[in-house]
Parts: C-alpha cells; structure tokens; sequence
C-alpha cells in the first residue's frame, strides 16, 4: 500500500511501470444486450494507449436537462408589499372576528337581562295579584271586633 522506504535518492529509484492486463473475452460473460434507442448519435472517440494500441468507443456523456424557462426575478419590494397585504388582511380578519364575539356577547348579556326581567316580573305580578284576589287582608279578632283594612265592622 505505501511504498517502502529505501535508503537511495528519490532520483536513483527505478520507476516501475504497471502495465493492466486485458481481459480475455472467454473469461466474461456476455450479459444479455437490450437495444437502446440513442436520443442522438454521440461522437466516436479513439484513445490510443501507451503501447500503441488504438481503444474506440463512444463517450459517455451525463444527461443533461432539459432547459427550462428562466423564471422572472421577483423585487424584494413585490415580496414585501405582499407580505403586508396578506398581514393587513389577518389583522382585518382578526379584527373582524373580535367584533363579532364583542357582538355576539353583548346580545347573550342582553337576553339573559331581559330574560331575569321577565321572570322577576312575573313573579311581582303574582304576588300583586293573589293578594288582591281575596278581598280580605288580614282579619283581626280584638274583642269581637272585626278589623279588615282599618275599617271597624263592629
């Protein structure tokens, strides 16, 4: 992995050149080929190796793509005054939202009033009228004498 440590100058080293060793065609396997229809033809490039032999083949080229529309640049004040607007309609909507509860409150508090009103009425008026319904009031008996609202029936 590293290599060794010699005790001569970097310059009296030999250089050792690792040559690769090709592959025989009966060692591999061919996998099955499936027919690939190219989007277009790419260009051939031959490679001619140190030894002199001469590699074609076709570049492999990454996808690239497709372009897209540029997309238009927003200003920074475009973005802020929309920001505002949809805060200013929040706001609004919150605003909105309170009154009606205020609203809303104010005519519960109003018919429970009413409601007390009519039951604390109701309640006077049976008694006003149950009291007179009887023409007496209270009778007292004082020496056989009959008193009925501070009239003397003797």
């Amino acid at each position: 992995m590293y290599p060794e440590q010699h005790g001569q100058a970097p310059a009296e080293r030999a250089v050792e050149v690792h040559h690769p060793t090709p592959i025989t065609p009966a060692a591999v396997t061919p996998a099955p080929l499936v027919p690939v229809q190219p989007g277009s033809v790419p260009a051939v490039a031959s490679v001619v190796l140190p030894d002199g032999r001469v590699v074609t083949g076709y570049a492999i080229e990454p996808p690239k793509p497709e372009p897209t529309a540029s997309k238009p640049v927003i200003s920074r004040a475009a973005v802020n005054v929309a920001l505002g607007g949809v805060g200013f309609l929040a706001v609004c909507g919150g605003l909105l939202l309170l009154t009606t509860f205020i609203t809303a409150l104010t005519a519960l508090i109003t018919q429970l009033i009413t409601l007390a009103a009519v039951v604390f009425g109701g309640w006077i008026a049976v008694q006003v009228f149950s009291a007179s319904s009887h023409q007496g009031g209270n009778t007292f008996n004082i020496r056989k004498a009959v008193f009925k609202r501070n009239h003397f029936n003797g």
